[in-house]
């Protein structure tokens, strides 16, 4: 068992080596995989897994292998606006990425089959929104998700852009599969042990190409209930954004113009990442590898545009890769939220244009209450949260001698 790229130490060497390997081939795709951590999907005690090239299970919960998540997104062909379904959607690790690409003005579905599964997607991207910087570097398309078979699809449901089947698609089910898809629109799937790329090129017309050969547990079949009628799945209606939401859109996004271009005046260059410590490349022999998606599923690699019979055993280090360890860079710095926190604006706003984002959102109410002839210090710790409400958490202390009177 192994996997198609070197293990990486971190997200970000993971992504090297999947570069190197060829499988993320476009900037759009590169950066949204820089942009969420893979590790912050798994659960804590399987963490150390996170950066290998491993699919990745338990319970319900599953994560496939980088290098097929990275093949798919190449071969979705994504653009800002498009509209996009995730059959399966799981962790919404996936889903997450391709909103980010999607933009603001973008559609991102998920359906689930199980309900535990939905609730942990919820929550780690309602993570993700709080407390990752790089969500600031992205106008955020946020994935919905729906629980139900996806066999089941309601017959007046839209069509989508851009589909993704995240499990074996039987041949019966290949029509159904391709009637979710608009004209001109991709879908992306598993079919007959290979993940296929069919594009909808006329009302009846398709084009078909072989990406990789994998083999996926199947699809479930649906259960009947008890009248033997289906459960019909409705996805989300496509709701139109509100004029607060569009209002915030185009503040942050005059607020981005701004720091590009104060950047530009100053150093001459546009904003740039952080730059990263060099590491020792390695390169290693062609070999056909196999990636464990389950207990008894695996996708093997059948090739590789990187692929090069030359290749010898070790490529020798570059001259810049020998000198000495440089110290691990100071963490970027988040520009839009300074300069959002910088404006003359009631905080309230400014916590609405952050999103309500949990670093620095969080304050302090302190105040005094008489019970007979004692006197209570009450401290409120709040905190503003992804999705509009507030969480407190009190806490009553009994006052010392000479606490000032209430406030």
């Amino acid at each position: 068992m192994g996997g198609a790229v070197s293990a990486g130490e971190d997200n970000d060497e993971l992504i090297d080596n999947l570069k190197e390997a060829q499988y993320i081939r476009t900037e759009l795709v590169e950066q949204a995989f820089r942009a969420i951590d893979r590790a912050d999907y798994y659960l804590e005690e399987f963490k150390e897994n996170a950066y290998k090239d491993l699919a990745w299970k338990h319970g319900n919960i599953h994560l496939s292998a980088p290098c097929i998540y990275s093949e798919v997104m190449e071969a979705l062909d994504l653009q800002p606006g498009l509209s996009f379904l995730n059959l399966g959607s799981g962790t919404g690790y996936l889903s997450s990425m391709v909103g980010l690409i999607l933009g603001p003005f973008g559609v991102n579905h998920g359906v689930e089959l199980h309900s535990d599964v939905i609730e942990y997607a919820k929550q780690k991207l309602d993570f993700f929104i709080r407390t990752s910087d790089s969500f600031d570097k992205f106008d955020f398309c946020e994935p919905s998700f729906v629980t139900g078979n996806c066999l089941e699809i309601s017959p007046d449901c839209s069509q989508y852009d851009r589909v993704y089947c995240g499990a074996g698609v039987q041949k019966e089910h290949e029509e159904y599969m391709k009637s979710l898809l608009k004209v001109g629109g991709i879908l992306v799937m598993p079919l007959e042990e290979k993940l296929t790329k069919i594009t909808r090129t006329g009302p009846s017309a398709w084009e078909t190409k072989k990406i990789l050969a994998v083999s996926f547990a199947p699809l479930i079949q649906p259960c009947h209930s008890e009248s033997g009628k289906s459960r019909l799945v409705q996805l989300p209606p496509l709701a139109v954004r509100s004029l607060q939401d569009l209002a915030r859109i185009a503040i942050r996004g005059t607020i981005k113009k701004v720091i590009r271009q104060e950047t530009v005046s100053s150093s001459g260059n546009g904003l740039k990442n952080t730059p990263r410590a060099k590491r020792r490349r390695v390169r290693r022999r062609r070999m056909e590898t196999i990636v464990f998606l389950d207990k008894e599923v695996f996708a093997s690699r059948i090739s590789s545009p990187s692929d090069d019979n030359s290749c010898e055993d070790l490529e020798e280090e570059r001259e810049e890769d020998r000198a000495p360890p440089e110290s691990k860079p100071a963490p970027p710095v988040n520009f839009l939220r300074e300069k959002v926190l910088s404006l003359p604006l009631p905080d309230p706003l400014k916590y609405y244009l952050l999103y309500y984002r949990e670093k620095r959102n969080c304050f302090c109410i302190i105040g005094y209450h008489h019970h007979g002839k004692e006197l209570y210090k009450i401290e409120f710790t709040v905190y503003v949260t992804s999705v509009y409400t507030f969480r407190s958490s009190p806490k009553l202390l009994r006052s010392t001698p000479g606490t000032p009177p209430l406030q």
